[in-house]
C-alpha cells in the first residue's frame, strides 16, 4: 500500500461519525477509500446527511501527523503491516463477525491466514479469564496452552495480566503460535510487565490491533476488541472469571458469532470462579482438561496426546498432607487441626510443598493445593 492510499485508509478511519459500518457502505458505493474523498457533495449527499457530507470533506486535523507516524512505523526492522478490508492479509474470520474493523495493524512473524489446516487458516482458539487469578487458575491457563501448542493450534488471547498472559506464554512453551490482541496502538505495550511477552510474541506470533498509533490504553478499548479475540478463534475457553469480567463478554460475544464456550470449573467459595460457574449453568461446556476441547474440537491428532493410562495400575498412594488439604483453600489452623502436626513441623512441609509449586500461599493466610498436569 503506498502513502496515498494509506493516508486514504487512515482519514477514513479518522472522520469522526464513520465508524466501520459506515466506512463499510461508503466502501461498497465508491470502490475504494480514495474514491471516497474524490466525490462532490451532492455524490455523499445521496448517502447521509449534511453532518457527513461535512466530515468527509473536512481533513482531520491529525490526519497528516497520523500518516507521518504510520509510515515511519511501518519502516521497522520487524515485521510491520497495515491490512484493510479486502486486503488478501485481512484476517477471512472477522469478515464474519458484526462490526469487522476497516483497518488492522499487525506486527510478528506469523501469517496464520496462510495455513491450509482449515479454511481460514490456523486452527485457533481464544483463552481468557482474570487478571488477578488463583495461583491454581495461571496455571491451569498455562498448562492448557502448552498441550494446545503441542496440539498445534494457535491461542487467542489479549497480552493483559494473569490469565492472558500465562495462555500466551503457556502455548509458546508448547512450540505453538499466539495472537494478542490488544486495546493500545501498537507503537506501546500495555501492561509494561509484559514488555518482554510481547517481543517474544513479535517473534514467534503476532500482535494485532484495530486502534491507531499512539492510541492510549483507554478502558473502552478492551470490551471493544474482545470481539476480535472471540472473531478471530473457533471457541473460547474461560479459565477463571468473576461475574463482571470482561472475559464474559468474550464469552457472550463467541456464543453470538456461533463458536464454542468452554469453561473450567473451580472452588463454589472463590469469587474467581463464580463467572465460569454462571457460563456453565448458561450451556458452555464443562472441561476438566485441555484434552477436553481438543476432543470437542474433533482434531484428527489428539489420540496420539492423550495418556494410554491403564484403569488397573495401582497408583501411588497419596501424601496425607495432601489428602488433608483437598483442593480447596484452607487455613493453617484447618490444617494443623486435620492432620495433628506440630505447628512448626506443618509450617516446614507447607514451605517445602511452597518451593516445589505443589502448594501455593494465599492472601489471607491461607494455602491451596496445585493440581498439576
Amino acid at each position: 500500500m503506498d502513502a496515498t492510499e494509506l493516508g486514504a485508509w487512515l482519514r477514513l478511519s479518522l472522520t469522526p461519525g464513520i465508524g466501520n459500518t459506515g466506512a463499510r457502505q461508503l466502501l461498497a458505493a465508491f470502490g475504494s477509500a480514495q474514491a471516497i474523498f474524490e466525490q462532490d457533495a451532492d455524490t455523499l449527499r445521496q448517502l447521509g446527511s449534511d453532518r457527513l457530507v461535512d466530515a468527509l470533506q473536512t481533513e482531520p486535523a491529525t490526519l497528516a501527523a497520523q500518516l507521518q507516524a504510520t509510515l515511519d512505523w511501518l519502516q521497522g526492522a520487524d515485521n510491520r503491516r497495515v491490512v484493510t478490508l479486502g486486503d488478501t492479509g485481512y484476517p477471512p474470520a472477522l469478515l464474519d463477525i458484526e462490526d469487522p474493523p476497516s483497518m488492522l495493524y499487525m506486527l510478528g512473524a506469523l501469517d496464520p491466514w496462510a495455513s491450509p489446516a482449515t479454511n481460514n487458516g490456523a486452527i485457533c482458539l481464544a483463552i481468557v479469564g482474570s487478571r488477578n487469578p488463583t495461583p491454581q487458575g495461571e496455571s491451569n491457563a498455562r498448562q492448557f496452552a502448552k498441550v494446545f501448542g503441542e496440539a498445534g493450534l494457535c491461542v487467542v488471547s489479549g497480552l493483559a495480566l494473569g490469565v492472558d498472559g500465562a495462555a500466551h506464554d503457556g502455548v509458546l512453551l508448547g512450540g505453538g503460535s499466539t495472537i494478542a490482541v490488544v486495546g493500545t496502538g501498537l507503537d506501546r505495550v500495555y501492561p509494561k510487565q509484559h514488555l518482554a511477552l510481547a517481543h517474544r510474541i513479535a517473534q514467534q506470533g503476532l500482535i494485532i490491533s484495530e486502534f491507531p498509533l499512539g492510541t492510549l490504553p483507554l478502558t473502552a478499548n478492551f470490551p471493544k476488541r474482545n470481539r476480535l479475540i472471540s472473531g478471530l478463534s473457533q471457541g473460547t475457553l474461560v479459565v477463571e472469571a468473576a461475574l463482571k469480567s470482561g472475559s464474559l463478554i468474550t464469552a457472550r460475544l463467541a456464543a453470538e458469532q456461533g463458536k464454542e464456550v468452554f469453561a473450567i470449573p473451580g472452588s463454589i467459595h472463590s469469587p474467581q470462579s463464580r463467572g465460569c460457574h454462571a457460563l456453565i449453568k448458561q450451556g458452555a461446556k464443562l472441561v476438566e482438561s485441555a484434552q477436553d476441547v481438543l476432543e470437542e474440537l474433533n482434531l484428527p491428532h489428539v489420540s496420539a496426546l492423550l495418556p494410554p493410562g491403564n484403569d488397573d495400575e495401582e497408583q501411588p498412594a497419596e501424601d496425607p498432607l495432601f489428602t488433608a488439604m483437598g483442593f480447596e483453600p484452607v487455613s493453617l489452623d484447618a490444617l494443623q487441626a486435620r492432620t495433628g502436626l506440630a505447628t512448626a513441623e506443618l509450617q516446614a512441609r507447607l514451605l517445602s510443598l511452597e518451593m516445589t509449586g505443589e502448594v501455593a500461599r494465599l492472601q489471607g493466610g491461607l494455602f491451596q493445593r496445585m493440581a498439576t498436569g
